[in-house]
């Protein structure tokens, strides 16, 4: 067919074919750089999950006030200072489950809200309808959170965890952060001790953050809550708070 057309047209037919190829090769470019800055970016991207403490332990009082109202306070005033655009989730354990009901008890561990952008609003309504009541399930709650609450997360994670006590279910936080860096080197974990005077308890707590590179707080008023918390979001805050890093 080429034989027939004039050798102008057949080489303005074939600049035209040159020319839809390259424009074709340039946008699948373009396409896969936009995926694999997506993906970069998905990567970069940072997840925090909330994990409270709501056991009976958090009904006493503090300085005249009870934890837990300390910790909402606490949780109320620093949560509308995140970014809009970060991911944050909640966890809770021991807000159900009494003492006269152990197994329960020690699973009594519950995402009320995913890790998504603008969570903050549902994250503090979900916090407020909570009583404390049950035991501390905290390795429980780790391995519900990084077998199902992490999975499919491709960006940074982070744990929050804020508790008033140790593990008193047949458990060890610290053996279980062990084990899990043999395989997994992907997961923060920090961790505020709220008025915790246990030694075992602060030392399994203690171990909990470092082994897993994150940071070991210790609050024993209201202010190093917020302090401790508002370190731990990078949250600026004047009080001063106790902060372990090794």
């Amino acid at each position: 067919m080429l034989k027939n057309m004039p050798k102008k047209l057949i080489s303005s037919s074939i600049i035209l074919i040159f020319l839809s190829c390259v424009n074709t090769i340039v946008k699948l470019e373009n396409s896969y750089g936009f995926a694999k800055d997506a993906e970069n970016n998905g990567r970069n991207e940072e997840f925090i999950l909330f994990i409270v403490d709501f056991s009976n332990s958090m009904t006493e009082k503090l300085h005249g006030t009870k934890k837990i109202n300390m910790v909402l306070d606490t949780m109320q005033e620093l949560l509308p200072k995140l970014p809009e655009n970060q991911r944050v989730g909640l966890r809770v354990y021991g807000h159900k489950g009494g003492y006269l009901m152990p197994q329960a008890a020690c699973k009594a561990s519950t995402l009320l809200v995913p890790m998504t952008k603008g969570s903050a609003p549902a994250i503090q309504a979900a916090l407020f309808a909570l009583k404390p009541t049950g035991w501390t399930p905290i390795t429980y709650s780790l391995k519900q959170a990084v077998n199902s609450d992490f999975a499919g997360v491709n960006g940074k994670k982070r744990i929050i965890l804020l508790t008033d006590g140790g593990e008193n279910c047949d458990e060890s936080p610290c053996d279980y952060v062990m084990e899990l860096q043999k395989t997994r080197q992907d997961i923060y974990i920090d961790v505020i001790a709220f008025n915790i005077y246990d030694q075992e308890a602060n030392n399994q707590l203690k171990c909990t953050a470092l082994v897993t590179s994150g940071k070991f707080y210790s609050a024993n008023t209201a202010a190093e809550l917020v302090k401790s918390l508002s370190d731990s979001l990078n949250i600026s805050k004047e009080v001063q708070g106790v902060i372990i890093t090794h």
